[in-house]
């Protein structure tokens, strides 16, 4: 079985990672193909190229990349033409992904999957018609999702959110971690910028200013950024002057799955977090950690979002557990002295998310079968004649 795999972000490299694991147990000859980060290379894919060219947020931001993104399609559309694998699966990124499958679909009768249902519930509905034409099936991470894809043609299945197969931090990976950081027992507020370049330039500023408002009257706490390997150097430099004595923890050393317990423990060690809206709710609620979430974007894309977004929350953990446990600060919201407000809030009451992220990772599937592995039988599955 040949699988040509294409993913664009790290969220969507870790997605992949373990639909590979999961393929490689049920079919163990299969062979991968394609474009993927360091996780989805340690399961044994050769990146066609960096994926992190393809990290890219934000109509502005794009733009300047535009015709480099261009060519990355069209060369990843004729890499796929060109080794006719039974299956194309395409991971998120859909600006990029579902323009690779246009252009495979107009040559070939190549099977198309794409993994991770695109918001249709929270803005332009339309895309899934669109998306209809050219993906055949659909691996939705959230439970509602199904019916949203099926309506519009394609086959999907829940396959759950792999987040819920990590592991929980133990009492003794937190110590580890605060003894390797020299961290004693200082309260530890963790800060999460994002982790595309531009996300860490609108965010780190306003984060900074934030958490000088709120670290004021608290002069033990101290600052802890994970952070992806390629991001490292960015995201020192944008936190040099923060207060706290910031701690960047950079993975680069170490093996992916040593990195990925250490951004555990980091997680499971804060009191509470401070992070860019994103898939990273999920990873902080699966170690039970209170956060607050802000995110701003472009002056551009922000005036597009509001127009079309039709959500009251973006958050994951909100809309999994059908609560506003999560505070938000987001797009004009997204001001240090708001922010730090909600700190304050969650501060005060570290408690109130909690049951808000156990029904969380319950209905993602915690505590049922591996998420990889359900997605791998998914596609095969839908496969058989």
């Amino acid at each position: 079985m040949r699988v040509f795999l294409v993913a664009g972000e790290p969220s969507g490299d870790r997605l992949g990672a373990a639909l590979m694991e999961g393929l490689k147990t049920l079919v163990p000859e299969a062979e991968f193909d394609g474009v993927g980060g360091p996780l989805m290379q340690a399961q044994g894919l050769t990146s066609r190229f960096p994926m992190s060219e393809l990290s890219v947020m934000g109509l502005v931001e794009v733009l300047p990349k535009f015709f480099h993104l261009k060519r990355r399609i069209a060369e990843t559309a004729q890499a796929v033409l060109d080794t006719q694998p039974d299956v194309l699966i395409t991971i998120d990124s859909p600006d990029f992904s579902l323009r690779v499958a246009k252009l495979v679909k107009a040559s070939s009768d190549i099977r198309t999957v794409h993994y991770v249902a695109p918001s249709v519930w929270a803005w332009r509905p339309g895309r899934a018609d669109k998306m209809a034409k050219v993906i055949d099936h659909v691996l939705a991470l959230l439970p509602f999702e199904p019916p949203y894809m099926e309506r519009a043609g394609m086959e999907c299945d829940f396959v759950g959110h792999p987040v819920v197969n990590e592991p929980i931090a133990s009492d003794q990976d937190i110590q580890n971690f605060r003894v390797e950081q020299d961290l004693g027992d200082a309260p530890i507020v963790l800060a999460l910028p994002g982790s595309r370049r531009g996300e860490v330039e609108r965010l780190a500023p306003i984060f900074g200013a934030a958490l000088q408002k709120f670290l004021m009257d608290r002069p033990d706490t101290r600052v802890v950024v994970p952070t992806v390997a390629h991001m490292v150097d960015v995201v020192a430099e944008h936190v040099r002057n923060w207060p706290g004595n910031p701690i960047v923890v950079d993975p680069r050393e170490l093996p992916s799955d040593d990195a990925q317990a250490q951004k555990r423990a980091a997680f499971a060690a804060a009191d509470l977090a401070l992070a860019a809206s994103g898939t990273v709710s999920l990873e902080l609620a699966a170690q039970a950690t209170p956060m607050v979430i802000a995110y701003n974007l472009n002056w551009l894309t922000t005036l597009i979002a509001k127009r079309m977004v039709k959500l009251d929350t973006v958050t994951l953990v909100n809309l999994v557990s059908d609560t506003h446990a999560v505070p938000e600060c987001l797009l004009d919201d997204c001001q240090p002295f708001k922010i730090a407000e909600a700190l304050e809030q969650v501060a005060a009451m570290p408690d109130a998310q909690h049951q808000a992220m156990a029904t969380t990772m319950e209905q993602l599937g915690r505590g049922g079968e591996a998420p990889g592995l359900r997605a791998a039988k998914a596609v095969l599955d839908r496969m058989k004649p």
